[in-house]
C-alpha cells in the first residue's frame, strides 16, 4: 500500500563546539529513507565527515538511523514503530550524538517520531459478561474494559459507541494517567420474565484518516431481585511500594460494603486493569481486598501505578475503586559507563585540552541516585571534564613526555549520590607515541684514548657511545665524523667512524714522532625528522714505540778525516777527555740513554759515564801508554727491545800539537771502505784518464800541425828570418832560453793513499821542483836549454798542463 509521507525538518540551535539538530519524521519510514542533511545542517564539510570517521552513538539503543558520509544525510536504517519505541509517550524522540575525531567534537541529534494511525482500537478479551438483578437500581453502574489503541493523539482512541440502547446509556470520560473510564447505566428497569439475556455492542472508534475501529460483546444475564449494590468506602486509595519490594508485599487494603444479606451480600473483589501490566505486577485477594506484590516492581520503568479494583456481589451488583500506587525508587543501579570515542594512541606533543576519549553516563535511578559524579586517578596528566549532560571528556591538561611515561592505564570511576552510593569504573589504556624531543647523549662530555704508533691501518682504537630517550626510528643513532683537520691534513685521512657502531678506526699507521696526539669530533645524530644531533670530542694520544735508535751529535763521525782528542800525559784521574753527546727521538724509557764503554786501545785508562757519556780517566796517564788510543762506545736506549748506536773516539796522549800530527799520520785506517767514496774515486780516475788521453791527442795534433807549417816554410824560402814563438808568461832572457819567471802549482794529497808517511813528488824534472811541507810546489832556478825552439814550447806546453790539472801524487 503506498503511503504518502510528509517530512518536517527544523533547525534548533547550532554552536560552535557544541551543536544540536532536530528533525520530526513519521514512523514506518522504509528503509534508507532521507531523514536530513547533516552536514548542511550541522555547517560541516563532507572531507571533515571523513577525516573525522564521523559516526553515530546511540548507546544501548538500537540503531534506527544510519551516517552516509559521502552525501552527509541520515538516512532510515531500521523500519521505525513509534507505539514499540515509546508507548504512550508523547513525544516520542530519538536521540543520538554524531562523533568526530581528529579533533573529537560531537553534536547532538534529536529526531521526533511522530504517529501514524496504523493501529486499529481493540479489545483484551472477546466479550464482557454481567450478571445484572432485575431489581437494579436505575442509574446503577457497570464498568466495562475499555478499548486499547497504541496510536497517540488524534490517531488514539476518541469515542465509544453502544447499541442497543434501550436499557443501558453508555457513559465515559478521560482520567489522567489511566486512559478512559467506560461504564453503562442503567436507565430502563430489567424484566427478567421478559428478556433474560440482554446483549450490547460496544465500539471503539478513533480518529485517524481512515477512521479505525473495535468493537466488543457484553453479555448481561438478568437476576432476581438484589436491590443493593456493594459500596466502597473510598472512591480513591492511595499507597506505596518500594521498588524492588518482595512478593506478597501488602500494598493495600480495599473494602466494600452490602446492605443485602444471605448470598447477595457477599462480596468479591477482583482487578479490571485490562491496559496496562498492573495484574501481572498486583494481585488482590478476593475475599478480604487485600493487594500484594506479584511482580517485579521497577522505579525505571514505571515511577506510580494505577490499580481498579471492582468489588460485586453474587446478585450481579458492583462498584469500583482505584488505587494510587506511587513506587519509591531505592539505589540499586550502578552508573552506567559507555565510551563515545576513544583514542588508543596520543603523540606526546599533543597541546593541553586534547580530547582523548569520550564517556557517557547514565543511572536510572532518580534524585539524589541518580546524580553521577566521575573523576580518574591522579598524578597523570589528564583531567576529565563534563562538557554536556551524562558526557564526560578526557583531556590533556600537562605537557606529555614518553621517556617518563610510555602509557597509562586511566581508572575512571563515576559514582551515584544514593545511599550507600553505587559506583562503577573503567580502565581506559592510552598508549603514548614518541616524537623526536630528545638528541642522542653520550656517556661523557669528553673521551681519552690512546693507540701505540706504527698500528696497522685499520685497527679498531675506541668506540664511541650514545644513547637517545626516544623510540624506535627517533633513537636509531649513527655515528659522523665531523670535518676538520690535524696539522693541514684532513682527520678523515687519520680516522673513521663507523656509522653503526660507533667504533673508531685507524686509517693509516701512526707516528708518534710526527704526531704526539689529536682530538676528533664525533657527532651522533638520531634518526628522527628533523634529526636530532649531539657530538662529543675524542682525544687520541699515540703512544711511543721503542723505533728510533740513539743518534750520536759528538764527536762528529766523518769518513774522511780523522778526529782526534787530545790528552796531556800531565792529566790527573778524572780528567774529562770528551762528551759523547747522543739523542734519542722517541720519548720516556725510550728516550732513556746509557753509555758503556764496548772496547778500548786501554781499557784500565778510560771509563764513560753511565748516564752523562763522559770519558775520563781513570788513572794516570804514563809514558808506557800509547799515544794513539781509541775509544768504541755504545749508546742505548731503554726501550723493549732496547736500540744502541755506536762511536769512536780517538785519543791522542800528547803534549804538543806536532807530536800529534806526526803520529796520526801512521793510524791505519779501517778495513771496511765506503762504497760510495771508491765510487767517486773510479769516477774521478776515468775522467782524468780520458782527460789526459784528450790531452795527448790535442798535442800530437799541434805538433804535426807545426811540423807541416815548417815544411811549408822551409819549401817556400830557406832565407827568411825566423821568428821565436814564446807562450804567455814566458820570455827568452839573454838568449839564453831560460824561464825567467817562477811558476808555482799544487799538488793534491790525500788520506786514503794507504800510506803513513808523506810523499813528496817532483813533476817533469827531479832537478827543478822541490817539495816543502806545505804541500805546494815551486820550480825555482829551472835553467833550459835552448838548442832549439820546439823543446822550449814542449816543455812550457806541459809544464802549463800539469799546472791546470793539479795532479796528486
Amino acid at each position: 500500500m503506498a503511503r504518502q509521507v510528509l517530512l518536517v525538518i527544523w533547525f534548533l540551535s547550532l554552536g560552535s563546539a557544541l551543536g544540536q539538530v532536530s528533525y520530526s519524521i513519521p514512523e514506518e519510514m522504509a528503509k534508507g529513507s532521507l531523514v536530513g542533511n547533516i552536514a548542511q545542517d550541522l555547517g560541516l564539510d563532507l572531507k571533515r565527515l571523513k577525516s573525522g570517521k564521523a559516526r553515530i552513538y546511540t548507546g544501548d539503543s538500537t540503531e534506527y538511523i544510519e551516517l552516509n558520509k559521502d552525501r552527509g544525510v541520515l538516512l532510515i536504517k531500521e523500519r521505525i514503530d513509534r507505539e514499540a519505541l515509546c508507548g504512550q509517550t508523547t513525544p516520542c524522540a530519538l536521540h543520538l550524538q554524531i562523533i568526530l575525531e581528529n579533533p573529537m567534537d560531537f553534536y547532538s541529534i534529536t529526531i521526533e517520531i511522530t504517529d501514524m494511525n496504523d493501529n486499529a482500537p481493540s479489545f483484551e478479551k472477546g466479550r464482557i459478561s454481567f450478571r445484572i438483578s432485575e431489581s437494579a437500581i436505575l442509574g446503577s453502574k457497570f464498568m466495562l474494559e475499555p478499548a486499547v489503541d497504541p496510536d497517540v493523539g488524534i490517531n488514539g482512541l476518541q469515542s465509544y459507541t453502544l447499541n442497543p440502547t434501550d436499557n443501558f446509556n453508555l457513559k465515559y470520560k478521560n482520567q489522567p494517567g489511566d486512559g478512559q473510564n467506560v461504564e453503562i447505566v442503567l436507565q430502563r428497569p430489567l424484566d427478567r420474565e421478559k428478556q433474560q439475556d440482554v446483549i450490547l455492542v460496544l465500539k471503539a472508534v478513533d480518529g485517524g484518516d481512515p477512521q479505525l475501529s473495535g468493537s466488543i460483546e457484553i453479555h448481561i444475564t438478568v437476576l432476581d431481585v438484589n436491590d443493593n449494590a456493594p459500596i466502597f468506602t473510598q472512591s480513591v486509595y492511595k499507597a506505596t511500594v518500594t521498588e524492588n519490594a518482595p512478593k506478597d508485599t501488602i500494598v493495600s487494603t480495599v473494602s466494600a460494603t452490602d446492605a443485602d444479606e444471605g448470598i447477595n451480600g457477599k462480596i468479591e473483589y477482583s482487578i479490571t486493569n485490562m491496559q496496562d501490566h498492573v495484574r501481572h505486577l498486583f494481585d488482590i485477594n478476593k475475599e478480604n481486598g487485600q493487594v500484594s506484590v506479584v511482580g517485579v516492581i521497577d522505579f525505571e520503568k514505571a515511577r506510580n501505578y494505577e490499580i481498579r479494583v471492582q468489588a460485586s456481589d453474587h446478585g450481579g451488583l458492583t462498584d469500583s475503586c482505584k488505587i494510587i500506587v506511587d513506587v519509591l525508587d531505592i539505589n540499586d543501579n550502578k552508573p552506567v559507563i559507555d565510551i563515545v570515542s576513544k583514542t588508543n594512541v596520543i603523540a606526546e606533543n599533543s597541546p593541553s585540552d586534547t580530547v582523548v576519549t569520550m564517556i557517557n553516563v547514565q543511572d536510572p535511578d532518580s534524585g539524589e541516585n541518580g546524580k553521577v559524579q566521575c573523576s580518574i586517578n591522579e598524578n597523570i596528566p589528564f583531567s576529565l571534564k563534563s562538557v554536556k549532560t551524562n558526557f564526560f571528556s578526557l583531556v590533556t591538561d600537562s605537557d606529555l613526555d614518553r621517556e617518563k611515561e610510555s602509557n597509562y592505564n586511566i581508572s575512571v570511576t563515576c559514582t551515584d549520590e544514593g545511599v550507600p552510593s553505587l559506583s562503577s569504573s573503567i580502565i581506559l589504556c592510552l598508549q603514548i607515541s614518541d616524537v623526536n624531543d630528545n638528541a642522542p647523549v653520550f656517556e661523557k662530555s669528553s673521551y681519552e684514548t690512546s693507540v701505540q704508533e706504527n698500528n696497522t691501518p685499520g685497527l679498531s682504537i675506541f668506540t664511541v657511545s650514545a644513547s637517545d630517550a626516544d623510540f624506535n626510528q627517533n633513537a636509531r643513532v649513527s655515528y659522523i665524523l665531523e670535518d676538520s683537520s690535524v696539522n693541514g691534513v684532513p682527520v678523515s685521512s687519520l680516522v673513521s667512524v663507523s656509522a653503526d657502531s660507533g667504533v673508531i678506526h685507524a686509517v693509516r699507521s701512526f707516528d708518534y714522532e710526527q704526531i704526539k696526539y689529536f682530538h676528533v669530533r664525533v657527532k651522533a645524530q638520531d634518526g628522527g625528522s628533523p634529526p636530532l644531533s649531539s657530538n662529543v670530542s675524542v682525544k687520541i694520544i699515540i703512544q711511543d714505540q721503542n723505533d728510533n735508535a740513539p743518534q750520536v751529535l759528538y764527536p762528529v763521525q766523518s769518513g774522511g778525516s780523522v778526529v782526534a782528542e787530545i790528552v796531556p800525559r800531565s792529566a790527573d784521574v778524572g780528567y774529562l777527555v770528551t762528551k759523547v753527546v747522543a739523542v734519542d727521538v722517541d720519548s720516556g724509557q725510550n728516550a732513556w740513554l746509557s753509555y758503556k764503554l764496548q772496547k778500548a786501545t786501554d781499557r784500565a785508562l778510560f771509563e764513560v759515564g753511565l748516564q752523562n757519556g763522559e770519558i775520563r780517566t781513570v788513572r794516570q796517564v804514563t809514558d808506557k801508554d800509547a799515544v794513539k788510543q781509541r775509544l768504541a762506545v755504545v749508546v742505548e736506549d731503554n726501550g723493549q727491545p732496547s736500540r744502541s748506536a755506536t762511536v769512536n773516539v780517538n785519543v791522542a796522549l800528547a803534549d804538543s800539537f806536532p807530536e800529534v800530527l806526526s803520529e796520526f799520520t801512521d793510524f791505519t785506517h779501517d778495513k771496511e771502505y765506503n762504497d760510495n767514496l771508491t765510487f767517486y774515486l773510479v769516477l774521478a780516475l776515468a775522467v782524468v784518464s780520458f782527460l789526459f788521453i784528450v790531452s795527448i791527442i790535442a798535442i800530437l795534433s799541434v805538433k804535426c800541425y807545426r811540423w807541416r807549417r815548417e815544411r811549408m816554410f822551409y819549401k817556400s824560402g830557406a832565407n827568411l828570418p825566423v821568428i821565436p814563438y814564446y807562450p804567455p808568461l814566458y820570455a827568452d832572457v839573454g838568449g839564453t832560453g831560460t824561464l825567467q819567471h817562477v811558476y808555482n802549482y799544487d799538488v793534491c794529497r790525500t788520506t786514503d793513499s794507504r800510506k803513513s808517511d808523506l810523499k813528496y813528488v817532483r813533476p817533469c824534472s827531479e832537478s827543478i821542483i822541490s817539495l816543502d811541507t806545505s804541500g805546494t810546489q815551486t820550480l825555482t832556478h829551472a835553467k833550459l836549454t835552448t838548442e832549439s825552439r820546439d823543446d822550449q814550447v814542449r816543455i812550457c806546453i806541459l809544464l802549463h798542463f800539469c799546472r791546470i790539472r793539479n795532479f796528486c801524487f
